[in-house]
């Protein structure tokens, strides 16, 4: 199965930028994108985050970091709404799906996996949504991740409230499956 890398060579870095890969060793040798150098070789390696950040410094669409298939992870305690999405989802969306079951799975499950969109149930047993989605935010390596809210308990006002404060989207429960693939097209949709 296929894993986003962390490290990556100009000539990726000159594909995901839309640029010669020449452009990218004068960006390297500038100072201007971090990275390094294989010692007794004048190969460059760039960091997956040192790009992001550069990207994001340039305006660089990050759009070009979207390639493969979609990564979606379920967060979700009611294992009866987890099949029936991973199910649709992997099926007619063709959505590459990981299930975890709470924060702590949700955790193991960000670091080996790096999804594009996560579907977080905000009522999760052993952890808010909200304590969730800080640390997606405050790791480097989930600065792309989205984060598409799901409950069946808050009214249109609170829903509202976590979209103003750092949430991609919300879904409300019960949902038709149409709806959390309409949310994950429009949370990774890319507007110039």
């Amino acid at each position: 199965m296929p894993r986003q890398k962390d490290i990556l060579t100009t000539g990726e870095v000159a594909k995901i930028c839309n640029v010669a890969p020449r452009t990218v060793s004068k960006w390297f040798d500038s100072g201007q994108l971090r990275g390094y150098r294989i010692p007794g070789s004048k190969d460059r390696r760039i960091p997956l985050n040192a790009l992001i950040k550069f990207m994001k410094v340039h305006s660089i669409p990050l759009d070009g970091l979207q390639s493969g298939q979609m990564r979606i992870l379920i967060v979700d305690g009611e294992s009866e709404t987890v099949e029936v999405l991973e199910k649709v989802l992997t099926e007619q969306a063709n959505y590459e799906v990981r299930i975890a079951h709470s924060g702590f799975s949700c955790g193991v499950e960000c670091e080996k996996f790096r999804p594009h969109v996560m579907l977080l149930d905000m009522h999760l047993g052993d952890v808010k949504g909200e304590d969730v989605l800080k640390l997606i935010r405050s790791n480097d390596d989930l600065q792309l991740t989205k984060v598409v809210a799901m409950s069946g308990k808050l009214t249109d006002g609170q829903a509202q409230h976590l979209v103003q404060n750092g949430f991609d989207s919300y879904l409300k429960k019960p949902f038709h499956v149409r709806q959390v693939i309409e949310a994950i097209e429009e949370v990774t949709a890319i507007v110039y």
